[in-house]
């Protein structure tokens, strides 16, 4: 049966409108990840220029799929079935960068990671590990807090100090070593170097003999950062010049990988 014109722009605005509808739901989630997790609709509002029913209406249909859930104070927080989904996306995005880090491991020798900032800890999910016979070993799942590391100091240079020190005031900061810095005042300060040099050093502050290079992978979709580690004897300050370009570079190619759409968004499913 021929379709009629009328009915074939009613299916595309259908269509148009369904799309928006889950442009405009990933979007308040993203705003609800923002403000820690938990919001008023009043809040979302205001911050999303849409109208409160439209709000409601897209927030009862996350709540009935679990992705969303009401608390008592009838503020919405984020549900426990996006737990699952960060958890698959975080292994993957570990398989992704998996090819980037042979390509450090290749040009600099020593092994190369990936890490996350997950909450108030960073989380190793991916590594290449070096060919030399010594080499660094961090295991892939391994949880540290980020004020001894050197993706920790990658991470938070990217933060308000507001907000570092808030992060600091709620994990401590136990030495793992005499190396580490266990001041808010030290930390911040070689945070401040961080930006400057655009790279950050852990220098034995992690483990003993153990020096590791990191920067941050640009415009990440959740904060990311990529390092080499190594013993402090190969990564000194000679390897380090020739070394951070290609942190650098690769950190930037990594991030086009992720950031890009895909064929099958480019050229149609």
């Amino acid at each position: 049966m021929p379709t009629s014109s009328a009915s074939t722009t009613d299916s595309a605005r259908s269509a148009g409108g369904g799309v928006q509808s889950l442009e405009r739901a990933f979007d308040l989630l993203e705003r609800m990840a923002d403000a820690g997790g938990e919001v008023g609709l009043s809040e979302l509002s205001a911050s999303s220029g849409l109208p409160l029913p439209t709000i409601h209406r897209l927030m009862r249909t996350l709540v009935a799929c679990g992705y969303v859930r009401q608390q008592p104070n009838r503020r919405y927080a984020l549900g426990p079935r996006l737990i699952r989904l960060g958890e698959s996306a975080a292994r993957l995005l570990g398989t992704w960068a998996r090819p980037y880090l042979a390509r450090l491991v290749e040009e600099t020798g020593e092994t190369a990671n990936m890490a996350l900032l997950d909450g108030d800890e960073i989380v190793y999910v991916a590594q290449v590990p070096s060919k030399h016979s010594m080499r660094m070993f961090t295991e892939v799942g391994r949880r540290v807090l980020p004020h001894s590391t050197g993706v920790g100091k990658a991470l938070l240079a990217g933060f308000p100090d507001d907000e570092v020190r808030a992060l600091l005031a709620r994990t401590g900061m136990p030495a793992a070593t005499d190396k580490t810095i266990i001041t808010p005042d030290g930390f911040l300060a070689a945070l401040a170097e961080v930006r400057r040099a655009g790279y950050a050093v852990d220098d034995n502050e992690q483990e003993i003999g153990v020096r590791c290079l990191a920067v941050p992978v640009p415009d990440s979709p959740t904060p990311a950062a990529i390092s080499i580690s190594g013993p402090a004897g190969r990564v000194t300050e000679p390897a380090t010049e020739r070394i951070v370009p290609v942190l650098r570079q690769v950190a930037v190619e990594l991030s086009q990988a992720l950031t890009s759409p895909g064929p099958a968004a480019q050229g149609g499913l």
